[in-house]
C-alpha cells in the first residue's frame, strides 16, 4: 500500500496569447456570455449609432433596467453636470441635456460592472476587482470635474477608468485558476507583471481584447491603455488624456482600497506625477480624490475603505429598529381603532403623536391644529428634545403660501422630505420652519382634513444623528390609517356641534 500526502493538481503552465484568449472566450460562452450584458451592449450601441430609433431608443434602453435607471439619474445629477444648473429627474431629460453618446458611455460602464459583480457574487477575488473598478470611476468623476472637463469628455474618462482593469476582472471571474497561478508566480500585487510570461499577453491586452470582443466604441478602447506619468509632449491627444486619467484613477483605486497611510502616500505621489499630464494642480487632484473617498465610503460594500463590518452592523441595527418601530405603529393604530367611537379629537391626536414619535423614532414630533378665529395653524403638543420651548413659536397663517406644508394640507397627502438641507429645496420651506426647526435633516407631514378642509397636521423630523431615512410602503399605509382614525373623531364632533346648533 502506498502512503503519503495526496498530490495536488499541477498549476497551469505558460500559455500563448491565442491559447489564453481562446480559453477565455470558451469560458465566456460556457457561462452564457453574460446574456444580460451582451443584450444591453447591443441595445446601447444601437441607440448610440441611432439605428432603428423606436426599437433602440436610449431612454427605453435605460428605463428597461430599474437599477441602471437609478444610477444614470444619480450620476446625471452629480457634480460633474453642475454647470447645467438644473435638476434632472427623468431619463428622457438626461438624454436631451447630456446627449445620447454621454448617456451611452455611462450606461455601458455601469452595465458591465453591474453584470460582472452580480455574476461574481460567489467569487470574493472577482468582487474585489469589480469594486476597485467602480472606485476608479468615482476618482475619475471627481478629478475630471475638478479639471472642468466637458460632460462628454468626463463621461468617457469615467468609463475608461472603470474598464481600465477589465483584463483583471475577466481573469478573476472567468479563469480563477490562472489568477491563482499569477499570484503564485508574481506574489499578491504582482499579477500584472506575471501575466506576459504565464498568459502570453498583458492584462491590458486581455482587457482590450474583451472590449473589442463586445464591440465597445474604439475611443473607449484606446483610452483603456496604461501610460507612464510624464510632462505633456508636443502632441498630446484626447486619447492620451483619457489614458492618463484612467491610468491614474485605477492606480488610485488600488492605493485607496485599504484606507491606510501607505496608500495615502501612494495617492500623493500619483497626484504629483500625473499633474502635468492632466493639467490639474496636485492639491486639486488630492481634493478631488478626497471627495471620491467620501462617496466610496457610502456606496462601496466590501472595500476596507467603506468599513463594511461597521456598515453591516449599522444596517442590521437600523433594520431591527425599523421592524420594532413598525410593530409600535401597528399597535398604536390598533389602540386608536379600539377607542375611535368614544375618544375625542384631542385624545386621538395625542395617541397618534405618541405612536408616530415612538414608531418612527422621530427626534421631534409636534401636533398642529387650525384655529379658524385667528386664521392660523398653532402647535398644541410636542414630544422630543426642546419641543416644550419651541411650542410657543410654532404657528403660521392658514392663508395659502407656496411651501411644502400648504402643499401637503391642500392635497391631503402625507409628504416625506428626505433632505431638507438641500439648497434647492430651501424655497419650499417657510420662514417659521427655518427659524425653529432648521436643524432637521428629514421630516414628515401628516395632514388632517375633514370634508375637504384642513383641520391640522402632525409633523415629525429626524436630525443628523439618524442614518438616512427612507419610509416604506408599509409605513405610509400605517400613517394613512392613523390619519383616518383621527379624522373620524373630528367628523363626529363636527356633526355633534352642528346638531347642537340647530334650532329646537
Amino acid at each position: 500500500m502506498i502512503t503519503g500526502t495526496l498530490l495536488q493538481p499541477a498549476p497551469p503552465g505558460p500559455a500563448s496569447a491565442d491559447a489564453t484568449l481562446n480559453q477565455l472566450w470558451e469560458r465566456v460562452r460556457r457561462r452564457g456570455d453574460m446574456p444580460g450584458f451582451a443584450k444591453a451592449i447591443s441595445a446601447i450601441l444601437g441607440a448610440m449609432r441611432g439605428e432603428d430609433e423606436h426599437q433602440f431608443s436610449m431612454t427605453q434602453t435605460v428605463l428597461s433596467d430599474p437599477v441602471l435607471t437609478q444610477k444614470v439619474l444619480r450620476l446625471a445629477n452629480s457634480g460633474m453636470y453642475s454647470a447645467f444648473g438644473q435638476r434632472i429627474n427623468t431619463v428622457t431629460k438626461a438624454v436631451l441635456v447630456l446627449g445620447t453618446e454621454a448617456i451611452g458611455h455611462l450606461a455601458l460602464g455601469l452595465k458591465l460592472i453591474e453584470e460582472l459583480t452580480r455574476a461574481s457574487a460567489d467569487s470574493a477575488v472577482a468582487h474585489v476587482e469589480m469594486e476597485k473598478a467602480v472606485l476608479a470611476g468615482m476618482v475619475a468623476q471627481q478629478v475630471t470635474s475638478s479639471a472642468s472637463a466637458s460632460p462628454r469628455d468626463a463621461e468617457e474618462a469615467v468609463v475608461c477608468s472603470m474598464l481600465h482593469t477589465l483584463g483583471r476582472m475577466m481573469i478573476t471571474f472567468y479563469m480563477p485558476e490562472r489568477w491563482s497561478a499569477l499570484q503564485a508566480l508574481g506574489g499578491a500585487g504582482g499579477e500584472d507583471a506575471a501575466a506576459p510570461p504565464l498568459l502570453g499577453l498583458s492584462m491590458e491586452a486581455i482587457g482590450r481584447a474583451a472590449a473589442e470582443h463586445w464591440g465597445l466604441p474604439k475611443n473607449l478602447i484606446v483610452g483603456m491603455r496604461r501610460v507612464e506619468p510624464a510632462p505633456r509632449g508636443e502632441i498630446f491627444t484626447h486619447e492620451d488624456w483619457l489614458a492618463a486619467v484612467s491610468t491614474m484613477s485605477s492606480q488610485c483605486a488600488s492605493s485607496l482600497w485599504n484606507d491606510d497611510e501607505a496608500g495615502a502616500a501612494q495617492v500623493r505621489e500619483l497626484a504629483s506625477s500625473f499633474s502635468s499630464m492632466l493639467g490639474v494642480a496636485p492639491d486639486h487632484i488630492l481634493s478631488a480624490i478626497d471627495k471620491a473617498k467620501e462617496t466610496a465610503a457610502t456606496d462601496l460594500t466590501i472595500a476596507p475603505l467603506a468599513k463594511p463590518a461597521e456598515k453591516r452592523a449599522a444596517d442590521m441595527a437600523t433594520r431591527r429598529m425599523r421592524a420594532e418601530g413598525n410593530k409600535v405603529l401597528l399597535s398604536g393604530v390598533s389602540d386608536m381603532r379600539d377607542v375611535v367611537a368614544t375618544a375625542n379629537p384631542g385624545q386621538m391626536m395625542s395617541m397618534a403623536l405618541e405612536t408616530v414619535f415612538q414608531g418612527l423614532t422621530f427626534s421631534r414630533a409636534v401636533a398642529f391644529l387650525r384655529n379658524r378665529r385667528e386664521n392660523k395653524y398653532i402647535a398644541k403638543i410636542g414630544l422630543g428634545d426642546g419641543t416644550r420651548e419651541l411650542i410657543g413659536a410654532l404657528s403660521f397663517d392658514d392663508a395659502y403660501s407656496a411651501n411644502v406644508f400648504h402643499a401637503s394640507l391642500g392635497s391631503d397627502r402625507v409628504i416625506f422630505v428626505e433632505n431638507a438641507q438641500d439648497a434647492k429645496f430651501a424655497a419650499k420651506l417657510p420662514q417659521w420652519w427655518k427659524d425653529c426647526l432648521s436643524d432637521a435633516r428629514s421630516f414628515v407631514i401628516l395632514p388632517l382634513s375633514s370634508n375637504g378642509q384642513p383641520v391640522g397636521f402632525i409633523y415629525g423630523d429626524w436630525d443628523d444623528s439618524f442614518p438616512a431615512i427612507h419610509l416604506s410602503q408599509t409605513e405610509f399605509a400605517l400613517l394613512n390609517d392613523l390619519r383616518s382614525l383621527i379624522v373620524k373623531t373630528v367628523v363626529r364632533r363636527q356633526q355633534v356641534e352642528l346638531a347642537a346648533a340647530k334650532p329646537r
